[in-house]
């Protein structure tokens, strides 16, 4: 049968098995089946754009999937001088080392040689020099989450301790990634106004002038901006705005915790939401031997907090590549914090708790700061409240202060002041739209560029943030002066 006279389901079908294909890494049979498909003259524009976007997928793979055992050898021996080629393979071989084999060949993820360091104990062990990992300081129980704890509880609210803060973000696209005179579009995320949790969002100003804002309704938020490009030139465009950030502290009881009456505002968030949130056998099998017989709503949240917690980080291939999230980090044995928070999402929607997406940025005092993603969901009589299982359980060390085990489940229920929501739902539109594809298809953090001849890339463009204290709260909409 001619492709084009194949029934639309059956056109749907097509585009379901270029993507299985190129999951399978069969990426030569999928361009085949790509490229026969799109000179189909009935097909729909989302049909062409559905299979346009899997050409795209499976060059992002390979920009991910770059190194050969050689280079992967290579890079461990900087840290492992003596490392034995049969050590290598016994970390291959359990799976330490993420890999991928494309059209016969067995390719690596670039981030896989330091990935292995925080996944295997062993290897870690025999670094020549033992260095700590870049965590953000609030990874580890210490004063400010006594201080929130103290002021939610002495003050009975649950939002404490407001800081007003400064922030500009910068992106900059790459000298000559666009040619010299055409217009560059870009989207820089730009916080929501959450209360309770982040509030009084005011813009300072923006390079070029005249940012357009979209709506605080808007689930993945940004700032828009036009600029033409010019020939040798960076392209930079910032946006600067203060904002009123808060710490958050639910002191719950689970006694009082009820099973959540669904009602039409609750349903999205106990339900699938394919391709990241679907309820698959394996998922329903795990969540069965995490949950037990547990009834009590809370008491499942923990259980299953403590389960995606003990599933280590580690840098994530870009989740635009990527099928199913939630399932692939059931399987693949670790996640960075988006894919940890959209397995707990998924599992606690399973179980019939609602459970819905947030992200964005987060910072300290000094100089740390990082891209990050966290949740919500809901008990009642409590409502809303934060999970963090990234961050996790907060455990009492050698330097334990009186009350810090009450501190342990801080981040199911609470969250600390050093972050700010730029998205409360993942996969969501922007305002105005994009005209091609996004370069992150889940996640709104780093800022989105495109110009009339397509989308680019984040191998295109670089993105920053700088940000200090402000001593005075200032009042005022989302208008710059």
């Amino acid at each position: 049968m001619a492709w084009g006279s194949e029934r639309p389901a059956v056109r749907e079908e097509v585009g379901g098995a270029v993507s299985r294909q190129i999951d399978a890494g069969h990426f030569r049979d999928a361009e085949a089946a790509i490229a026969r498909a799109l000179v189909d003259p009935g097909l729909t524009p989302e049909q062409r754009a559905t299979l346009t976007f899997q050409r795209e997928r499976m060059r992002r793979i390979l920009l991910d999937f770059t190194l050969d055992a050689d280079a992967v050898k290579a890079r461990l021996r900087q840290s492992i001088p003596d490392l034995t080629d049969a050590e290598f393979a016994a970390w291959d071989d359990t799976g330490l080392l993420e890999k991928q084999v494309i059209d016969g060949r067995t390719l690596y993820f670039k981030r896989s040689p330091g990935n292995l360091f925080r996944l295997s104990a062993d290897a870690r062990a025999r670094r020549k020099v033992q260095v700590p990992f870049d965590d953000g300081p609030n990874e580890v129980l210490n004063d400010h989450h006594r201080a929130v704890r103290a002021a939610a509880l002495a003050q009975h609210t649950s939002s404490v301790l407001p800081r007003r803060e400064s922030v500009t973000q910068i992106l900059t696209v790459k000298a000559d990634a666009v040619p010299a005179g055409e217009t560059i579009r870009a989207w820089i995320p730009y916080p929501r106004e959450i209360p309770g949790q982040q509030e009084d969002i005011r813009l300072v100003g923006s390079e070029p002038v005249g940012a357009s804002i979209a709506p605080s309704s808007t689930l993945q938020r940004t700032a828009y901006l036009e600029k033409k490009a010019e020939a040798g030139k960076p392209t930079e465009f910032s946006i600067t705005y203060e904002l009123t950030l808060y710490a958050r502290y639910v002191d719950i009881d689970p006694a009082k915790v009820t099973r959540t009456p669904i009602t039409p505002d609750l349903a999205p968030f106990v339900s699938e939401r394919a391709p990241h949130v679907v309820f698959t056998d394996a998922m329903r099998a795990y969540s069965k031997r995490v949950v037990g017989d547990e009834t009590n709503p809370y008491r499942i949240a923990q259980k299953l907090f403590a389960a995606v917690d003990t599933i280590p980080w580690a840098g994530a291939r870009e989740y635009s590549t990527i099928t199913n999230i939630g399932d692939y980090t059931l399987h693949a044995g670790h996640g960075d914090c988006g894919e940890q928070t959209l397995l707990l999402i998924t599992l606690l929607r399973l179980n019939g708790i609602p459970a819905r997406w947030q992200s964005g940025w987060i910072f300290s005092d000094g100089t740390y700061n990082n891209i990050h993603d966290w949740g919500q969901l809901y008990l009642p009589p409590y409502g809303w409240v934060p999970m963090d299982v990234t961050f996790g359980r907060l455990m009492a060390g050698a330097n334990a202060k009186p009350g810090d085990n009450a501190l342990e489940w801080f981040y199911l229920g609470g969250l600390d002041a050093y972050r700010i929501a730029f998205n409360d739902d993942y996969s969501r539109p922007f305002v105005p739209a994009k005209t091609f594809f996004r370069s992150e298809t889940v996640d709104s953090q780093r800022g989105e560029v495109e110009w009339k001849g397509g989308n680019l890339y984040f191998d295109q463009f670089d993105y920053d943030f700088r940000w200090h204290r402000v001593d005075v709260p200032r009042g005022g909409g989302d208008a710059a002066p």
